[in-house]
């Protein structure tokens, strides 16, 4: 295969030409270039926001509002208990090691912490050093003989 052989895929997007609006009759979008006759579309800069109804009272306003965000509400990065079997056994695991063998991501761990939940099962004596920890998981990690530490 040499470069002077390369030919657009068929049916693909390369070898298509943009539409080139306003160029004359002969183009077929010329003159008023796909934007019908007068009107507010029409013109440049015209146009209304998104969810305008043309002064009527818009529907994300006709809607009764519910709930609130609780803007004090942590947001802890999870792990299950399965995925701490990458350790090796007897090893003392943490938020930093956690960040390091890509369990966690390091902005959402550093920011509240970790919780590790008891989904799946443990293979090996860990010790662990967390945030928060769920019963189950606290439940695995002791019968291993392993031992729990909630900062």
């Amino acid at each position: 295969m040499k470069l002077n052989n390369l030919q657009a895929q068929e049916g693909g997007k390369i070898g298509k030409k943009a539409a080139r609006r306003g160029r004359g009759i002969g183009s077929g979008l010329g003159k008023t270039a796909g934007r019908g006759t007068k009107g507010q579309k029409s013109r440049s800069g015209g146009g209304v926001r998104p969810g305008f109804e043309g002064g009527q009272m818009p529907l994300f306003r006709r809607l009764p509002k519910r709930g609130f965000t609780n803007i004090f509400r942590k947001e802890y990065a999870i792990v299950n208990i399965s995925s701490l079997n990458v350790f090796d056994d007897g090893e003392t695991v943490d938020t930093q090691k956690l960040i390091e063998r890509g369990l966690v991501k390091k902005s959402l761990a550093t920011a509240n912490g970790v919780k590790v939940l008891g989904n799946g099962e443990l293979e090996k004596k860990i010790n662990l050093n967390v945030e928060r920890i769920s019963e189950s998981a606290k439940e695995k990690v002791e019968a291993k003989g392993g031992k729990v530490e909630v900062k």
